[in-house]
């Protein structure tokens, strides 16, 4: 049986005295630093607000250090990143870096390196924000995707023979082991009892055609439901889950998927919460001492870079994500009210130019609405 790491508890005061949380902060490419300035203003507020103490490090890995130096991450990168129990990430990708350079250089890097085996992708329709669901709301667009993520395609196993040649074979293997089943199903079941709202936990997979790797899924899924008599179970093929997304997203409560799964479903799930301007993620490491990641999902943005029009509530949301994980739930409760305070009464859209405010000026708000949460 794997065991699981428990998950935060708020910090008190007491608790925190004298403690710093310490915060790696890769701004990246393209608007990635635009928002993670106003995340960063954000925190400075509600840290003074919840008398948290903290510290940050700025790490200029990207698209333009690829350039300038030849390498993604320099001799000892990851090291000094693990010094940090958080990184705040903005974005990855130039136009002028091939596809895949960065994102297995810098973001799987990551992720591997720290054992990162959580994605987490809260999914919820802001306040004032459209659907492009005809009839839904807030009330009915709000759940979580809890996504495994060290594993499945990801793994980088495969290769070529004859490339190049009309008789080319290209191999991509996926690995699925117990132990990554396991503890990814386990923390979503401990996650959706945390959650304490419909208390129902939905196994996306494909065993009907997926008959090996996805089968260890769900028989992993009902071994360990039964530890977790209080919590709902359903199952979803992949290919269902998308349509039930669309007409009925207030069935789920909490998703637990695979990695491809998962990073699929989660980029419709963006959509239906508003668009990539308001999604936020988490990569985690649970286990004490672990190194997490958060970040917008939106992406690099190159076409809106300086312009100060890019959307930075997701990562706020983002900052939101950090605080609750590294025990300041309180901290991160009060920004996600100060957000749907600005998205419902304030901007005009969530699309990059379109906001009725400038970057910036969006993060001008959400400071203002913490004084009021």
């Amino acid at each position: 049986m794997v065991s699981v790491a428990t998950l935060p508890e708020e910090k008190t005061v007491e608790s925190r005295r004298g403690e710093v949380l310490r915060i790696a902060v890769i701004p990246g490419d393209g608007t990635g630093p635009e928002v993670v300035a106003e995340a960063l203003k954000v925190l400075d507020a509600v840290a003074k607000l919840e008398n948290i103490q903290y510290e940050t490090k700025h790490f200029d890995y990207g698209g333009e250090y690829y350039l300038r130096t030849g390498e993604v991450l320099p001799e000892g990168a990851l090291e000094e990143l693990g010094k940090f129990p958080a990184i705040l990430l903005g974005a990855i990708g130039h136009p002028k870096v091939p596809p895949g350079i960065l994102e297995r250089g810098l973001l799987l890097a990551i992720r591997f390196h720290f054992d990162q085996y959580i994605n987490l992708r809260p999914v919820k329709l802001y306040p004032g924000v459209e659907t492009p669901l005809a009839g839904k709301g807030p009330e009915d667009i709000d759940f979580v995707v809890v996504r495994e993520n060290t594993e499945d395609l990801y793994c980088g196993m495969g290769g070529f023979f004859r490339k190049g040649t009309p008789y080319e074979v290209a191999t991509q293997i996926a690995i699925y082991t117990r132990k990554g089943c396991e503890r990814c199903i386990r923390w979503a079941f401990e996650y959706t009892r945390k959650r304490n709202k419909k208390r129902k936990l939905t196994l996306v997979a494909k065993t009907n055609v997926l008959t090996y790797g996805h089968d260890l899924w769900w028989r992993t899924f009902q071994e360990v439901a039964r530890e977790y008599p209080d919590i709902q179970t359903d199952y979803n093929h992949v290919d269902a889950c998308c349509m039930w997304m669309v007409k009925n997203p207030e069935q789920y409560d909490v998703i637990v998927t695979t990695n491809m799964f998962g990073d699929i479903i989660t980029d419709l799930a963006a959509i239906i919460q508003g668009g990539m301007g308001v999604a936020a993620g988490a990569n985690i490491n649970p286990e004490p001492g672990g190194t997490s990641m958060f970040e917008p999902m939106g992406g690099s943005a190159p076409k809106y870079t300086g312009l100060g029009v890019i959307n930075p509530i997701a990562c706020i949301a983002a900052l939101a994500m950090l605080l609750e994980h590294c025990g300041y739930p309180r901290a991160a409760e009060r920004v996600q009210k100060a957000i749907q305070i600005v998205t419902g009464t304030k901007m005009k859209s969530q699309a990059a130019g379109k906001m009725g405010y400038t970057t910036s000026q969006v993060g001008d708000l959400v400071v203002e609405a913490l004084g009021a949460v």
